[in-house]
């Protein structure tokens, strides 16, 4: 029998057991291989300017390097453990260590770059498709060309062919470390079961789920007015991350056998054979393997997270523009925009105009704030006003104040109560008001309203003593403190229309409008969603595979077990109902406490990206779910080859 047979042989035989780690790495590579090809893509500077899409691109392209490179040095350490009888055989027949490290190098030199060079070819054929998708997200209207990069496959083959040097390293440090006892012994004793659970594994349990609760409990409070200013905040954050983390590990390492164990016990150890291949397994092994759940869990966690919330931004573009800029066009200053009606009225587009007259006042909130967080609890500031007359359905009576565009992210970052009085100094003394109502509904752009608070809205007696009595030193050049001009077209079909006449026409700032304001939030998080979703379907794949080769191993080594059940009379389908619960714990709990994890870490925050989080964020944990299914679907069909072939 020559090498070469051998090393054919083995080939094809390694092709059929770890068809999904070909696939993983195939896909892994088209996928580094299209993104790197959009980075060289004339096509990406449809982008736009405020966010360079080659560069985000090829920053990408390197997360997705270290994720695919992880995981191929983690899975060759599978393969190579398991692989440890073969090569301890092929010591007894006489090779060398260095022959034996040349067979396999040669063997995996096949598989790899065969892998490689598919996945380019892959990669060149969904380069088109990415990019038709990117278009699509960012609603560009250009065709997607297909286009092979010399570039791009350059640095594709000097990444992986990188790696690939990382792996022969990795084995070669392998071969020559082991003897041959210890070749026989390696996958025999990877696994150790406990037959009874100590009280330290009990009480590691406990504090697992009691740091996982502290954690999303901190981080439901995170922005309640509870933790205040940026060391505050980051404070927060780095406790949380290091309760969540902890916590993630230790409920692996006890919390899960403890709950396990507490179910065996009630049922005084009379248990299915369900629960035989199932809770028993899961107890004593997923405890071995808690550093690699934590990791995944973690990390699946941040990208869904990243995802919901790029995807909430992404959802809520209109609301979002509305909220920035209420009007359709806004222009500040007198006679501003007069070019802009004339160029309208060119064309026949219908508009409305609205004016609405300013002042900038100095208040104070003593009364209204329900905690001040202001340096020496000084509760003064400066604010737009404006009258009731200048808002059409709005009639706030004399003595009263209202406050407008007090949205969500300024509700968690200052809270005010719904009612009290608020101060308002003139050059002459205090006018006094109550408050009578708080709005989320803006009624001028974000920037014009000083971006404190919102606008005040008051009765037309009091803005006109409020105007007759104002302070000269808060009028000169300060957001607010002029009048606004707002224009709303009677028929939105026409904003594009319009736009470009807004862009040809160059107004002067401060001017406003919507349309520039979606256009830019579309392109920013549309591209940031196109990068997290991609990389996190990179990392579901690469980490759905090592949960996959886990499962494998751990097939191949209660294959005897099975063979005993099966001779005791148990049938395939019985076993195979138990190893289905198995499955459904071993991908389920990652899965769930993953999901756990990533809702509470956007819940903590989604005000300050969009106005919707359940449907994007449900929308995105739905996808996930599904796609990692299919990992746990794989390995109870390799289970049941396993079962079949053990009798």
């Amino acid at each position: 029998m020559s090498l070469n047979y051998i090393i054919l042989r083995n080939l094809k035989k390694n092709i059929k057991n770890y068809y999904l780690y070909v696939f993983a790495l195939i896909f892994s590579v088209a996928l580094y291989f299209s993104f790197v090809t959009l980075q060289f893509d004339p096509a990406m500077d449809e982008v736009g300017e405020s966010m360079k899409g080659g560069a985000a691109i090829g920053a990408s392209s390197v997360l997705l390097v270290a994720i695919v490179a992880i995981f191929l040095l983690y899975a060759n350490t599978i393969f190579i453990k398991r692989r440890s009888k073969e090569i301890g055989l092929f010591q007894l027949i006489g090779l060398t260590k260095t022959r034996i490290f040349a067979l396999l190098s040669a063997e995996n030199l096949i598989l790899y770059f065969g892998s490689l060079f598919i996945g380019i070819g892959a990669g060149f054929v969904m380069s088109r498709l990415i990019l038709m998708i990117l278009f699509k997200i960012l609603e560009i209207d250009k065709l997607a060309k297909l286009r092979f990069s010399p570039e791009a496959f350059q640095r594709t083959v000097l990444v992986f062919a990188v790696v690939y040097v990382l792996i022969m390293i990795m084995n070669y440090t392998f071969i020559r470390a082991q003897s041959i006892l210890s070749l026989f012994k390696t996958t025999s004793t990877t696994q150790g079961l406990v037959k009874k659970m100590p009280l330290w594994e009990i009480i590691m349990g406990l504090l697992g789920i009691g740091f996982i609760a502290a954690g999303y409990y901190v981080s439901s409070q995170l922005f309640s007015g509870k933790f205040t200013g940026m060391n505050g905040l980051m404070l927060a954050m780095i406790i949380i991350l290091a309760l969540v983390i902890a916590g993630t590990y230790l409920f692996y390492k006890g919390s899960v056998s403890f709950i396990f164990n507490v179910i065996r016990k009630r049922k005084k150890g009379y248990l299915s054979i369900n629960e035989v291949l199932s809770l028993s397994s899961i107890m004593f092994r997923m405890k071995s393997n808690a550093l690699l759940l934590t990791v995944i869990t973690t990390v699946s966690a941040l990208a869904i997270g990243l995802l919901s919330l790029s995807y909430i931004s992404y959802y809520s573009v209109e609301t979002s523009a509305k909220e920035s800029s209420p009007h359709d066009f806004g222009f500040v200053m007198k006679d501003a925009g007069a070019n802009f009606v004339q160029a309208l009225d060119q064309k026949k587009i219908g508009y409305t105009v609205l004016e609405i007259p300013t002042i900038r006042v100095k208040l104070d909130l003593g009364e209204v704030l329900e905690s001040s967080k202001f340096p020496d609890n000084d509760t003064s500031l400066e604010a737009t006003v404006i009258s009731d007359s200048s808002l059409e359905g709005k009639d706030v009576q004399p003595g009263e104040v209202m406050i407008t565009g007090y949205t969500h992210a300024l509700q968690s970052m200052l809270k005010l109560r719904d009612s009290g009085e608020v101060d308002f100094y003139t050059k002459d003394g205090v006018i006094k008001q109550q408050l009578s109502e708080l709005s989320e509904k803006p009624v001028l752009p974000y920037y014009y309203g000083g971006g404190v608070i919102g606008v005040f809205v008051v009765d037309e007696s009091v803005f006109q003593e409020l105007t007759a009595h104002q302070d000269p030193n808060l009028q000169n050049n300060k957001p607010g403190s002029w009048n606004y001009r707002g224009i709303m077209l009677k028929d939105h079909s026409q904003v594009k229309e319009a736009y470009n006449i807004y862009l040809e026409q160059k107004p002067e700032f401060p001017s406003f409008a919507q349309y520039e304001y979606e256009i830019n939030q579309r392109t920013n998080m549309g591209l940031i969603m196109f990068i997290v979703g991609f990389l996190g379907l990179t990392f579901l794949i690469t980490s759905g595979c090592i949960l996959y080769f886990k499962q494998m191993d751990e097939s191949e080594e209660e294959k005897d077990g099975y063979t005993i059940l099966r001779k005791l009379g148990f049938t395939q389908g019985d076993l195979l109902r138990g190893i289905q619960f198995k499955q459904l714990f071993n991908f389920g709990i990652p899965l769930v406490v993953g999901l756990c994890h990533s809702y509470f870490a956007v819940k903590s925050g989604w005000f300050f990206f969009g106005t919707e989080m359940l449907t994007p964020m449900f929308v995105v944990m739905a996808v996930y779910t599904v796609l990692y299914s299919i990992f746990g679907l794989l390995s109870v069909l390799y289970y049941k080859r396993v079962i079949r072939e053990s009798l």
